[in-house]
């Protein structure tokens, strides 16, 4: 498990940091999700982005109304299983999911830091696990934080938490250049490029 200083620093943040770091992570791993539906012809990939929308809905429309036991269970039935498939982007998919139950989990229970890290752990295992495939060995945590594609990720996460904890208060606008930022880079955290 890679762990980095990011994780303590998550604690200093309020409710609405929380999702929208949550949102923001789930945003670069949906192009891994998308990918993996269109080459396999496994499900829909709009349903992640539905249930993405909703989430980024509940941050930015106030008392928005959301029914997450009902996104959750569509979520589930939208994961794919290693048994069906050979190809190696089965797994960021199932990452992208997991990362997406977690923040729906976060809706439904109230805890927001413990899904946060979560997350946060979840794309980084994802380009860990993508770059051991590459290797083709396993690594230490040691070695694997020395890459430039774990760097590289660490980075963006530090970099969308500044931005969040520079704000006090919720930002309507700070939130919708976040998403939008991250739509129109539309690379996953494992480099996938999205599919307009």
């Amino acid at each position: 498990m890679l762990r980095n200083p990011i994780h303590l620093r998550l604690e200093k943040l309020e409710g609405w940091q929380h999702l929208t770091f949550m949102a923001c992570l789930c945003e670069r791993m949906y192009p891994n999700y998308q990918k993996f539906c269109l080459e396999t012809h496994f499900g829909d990939p709009a349903v992640y982005r539905r249930i993405l929308d909703l989430i980024w809905e509940t941050l930015l429309v106030k008392d928005a109304k959301v029914d997450f036991d009902s996104q959750l269970e569509k979520l589930v039935e939208a994961i794919p299983y290693t048994d069906d498939c050979s190809i190696y982007g089965v797994y960021p998919a199932i990452d992208a999911c997991r990362a997406l139950g977690e923040a729906i989990h976060s809706r439904l229970s109230g805890g927001d830091l413990e899904h946060a890290i979560a997350i946060s752990e979840i794309s980084v295992d994802t380009v860990a696990m993508l770059e051991m495939s590459h290797a083709g060995k396993e690594m230490t945590a040691e070695e694997l934080k020395v890459l430039p594609a774990i760097a590289e990720e660490w980075d963006i996460q530090w970099e969308i938490f500044r931005l969040l904890s520079s704000y006090e208060e919720r930002d309507s606008d700070l939130i919708k250049g976040l998403r939008s930022d991250l739509r129109e880079a539309a690379v996953s955290n494992i480099g996938i490029n999205l599919i307009q």
